[in-house]
């Protein structure tokens, strides 16, 4: 599953779609890779630099492409609202600065049909630069 994959199954597009690929998956949890962090034109950028709580869009990226992935093949995606983020440790200064991808995981932790709480971390080889938990609210509009 590759960007292209991935910008067909999210909302965000263009330079903000920001993983490039999906390298592992299952119910509970995914993997994803990303070189956008590298891109001096990624629209998260701010004085010239990525700082390390962007990380978490990376994250929430990696959740939404995760929703599509149990979805029912036969039905659309639903949206997905990103409502907290908690406890979240940031090992890292920035991610602008760094070689190589970035791994982006999410393991899902528990959830019904509307409410989903994720755990997330992004690593740079071995290294983890941040971590954290995030709540996402499912089709809000309909609560």
């Amino acid at each position: 599953m590759d960007k292209a994959w991935i910008a067909a199954r999210i909302p965000h597009q263009g330079d903000m779609c920001l993983l490039d690929a999906v390298d592992d998956w299952s119910a509970d949890h995914i993997v994803c890779r990303a070189t956008s962090h590298a891109d001096p034109k990624n629209p998260l950028r701010a004085a010239g630099r990525l700082g390390a709580a962007n990380g978490i869009e990376y994250a929430a990226q990696a959740m939404a492409v995760h929703g599509a992935l149990v979805a029912d093949a036969n039905t659309a995606p639903r949206q997905g609202y990103l409502t907290s983020v908690r406890s979240v440790t940031l090992h890292a200064d920035r991610l602008d600065d760094l070689d190589g991808p970035l791994g982006v995981r999410a393991e899902r932790l528990s959830g019904d049909a509307n409410n989903v709480l994720y755990r997330f971390t992004v690593h740079h080889g071995d290294r983890c630069l941040l971590e954290g938990r995030a709540s996402v609210v499912l089709d809000a509009q309909a609560l």
